[in-house]
């Protein structure tokens, strides 16, 4: 059987490159690989890890998703048709919306949404006209249940799984599979810059008490839940391989079981005050539980792979 042309976006780093790697070393050769990425000077790090993969089952490609000329230049060099479009590349942006730019958040919901769009419109009739093809978004649990400090980038998230599953219905008049893949924290380049970039915000315009919630609440707690809660690219990739090869993919998938609790107080309220609620309290009444709840979650995380390393195979 032919290998299958996978179209992956924002491969310089994290999710993307990890999948790319994943995908193009497959032992069956079931895919061919084109990574792609925005600035083609930051492929070195791609093209290490891809090693013997290079030029034969991994390629890689310049692909903006921000320019529509630069998508159609690239989906055009690509010999054949798109039979799987990963929808990956994105921009973080955390921090008080006051001290936010008109022109950043927009730039957020360029990237993380009309980017998503801007591809579909190319990759999307040919995939309707044969009636095959997957469509896979790497979205977020942040576009389910807003997170504090995280406005614009829930918006854009938001936005993407709205589109999404009005898409879904007529995907499926067309049988084409469409899935969101939904990580909760996971820690690559990407949240680092996020955190760097809010660390370095000039809190000026905000007054003093969201400032201090920003700094000594949010940007305090930050690297612990991800220490605690997070998952590796690695672990986004080996999810997306797993759905990518179900017979019956599912329209959304959460990768991190640590985090489903969250996400699920939203359903579990029609009202919605629950996981705001919950959320608030959590912050500002209890952060002496909360801070010592994730470092239980870290303990038992911690117990869970080292008697998994000692005594078991695992699948990661």
């Amino acid at each position: 059987m032919a290998p299958k042309n996978v179209l992956i976006t924002g491969c310089s780093s994290g999710i993307g490159l990890a999948l790319a790697v994943k995908m193009a070393s497959d032992e069956q050769k079931r895919f061919k690989v084109y990574a792609t990425m925005r600035d083609l000077a930051k492929k070195d790090k791609l093209a290490e890890a891809a090693g013997s993969t290079m030029r034969n089952t991994l390629e890689i490609k310049q692909l903006d998703v921000c320019n529509e000329e630069s998508i159609k230049k690239c989906i055009s060099s690509i010999p054949g048709r798109i039979d799987i479009l990963v929808s990956n590349a994105g921009m973080g942006l955390i921090g008080p919306i006051e001290c936010q730019t008109i022109e950043e958040m927009q730039n957020v919901m360029d990237t993380n949404f009309f980017g998503l769009v801007r591809l579909l419109k190319e990759v999307l009739p040919d995939m309707k006209k044969r009636k095959s093809g997957h469509i896979v978004v790497i979205s977020s649990v942040m576009g389910i249940q807003g997170i504090l400090f995280n406005d614009v980038y829930a918006a854009s998230k938001f936005a993407v799984e709205g589109f999404c599953e009005s898409l879904a219905i007529q995907a499926l008049k067309f049988k084409l599979h469409l899935t969101l893949i939904e990580p909760g924290p996971v820690v690559t380049e990407f949240e680092r810059k996020v955190f760097e970039d809010g660390m370095k915000m000039d809190l000026s315009a905000a007054d003093e008490e969201t400032a201090d919630m920003f700094v000594n609440i949010y940007l305090k707690n930050y690297k612990q839940i991800f220490q605690t809660l997070g998952q590796t690219a690695e672990d986004i990739a080996e999810h997306t391989v797993k759905i990518i090869l179900a017979e019956n993919p599912p329209f959304r998938h959460q990768t991190n079981t640590l985090y489903t609790p969250m996400t699920t107080l939203k359903y579990a309220d029609p009202n919605g005050d629950l996981p705001i609620d919950t959320f608030y309290k959590m912050v500002f009444q209890h952060d002496k539980i909360f801070s010592a709840s994730l470092n239980f979650i870290k303990l038992l995380r911690w117990k869970s792979r080292k008697s998994f390393d000692l005594g078991g195979t695992s699948s990661q």
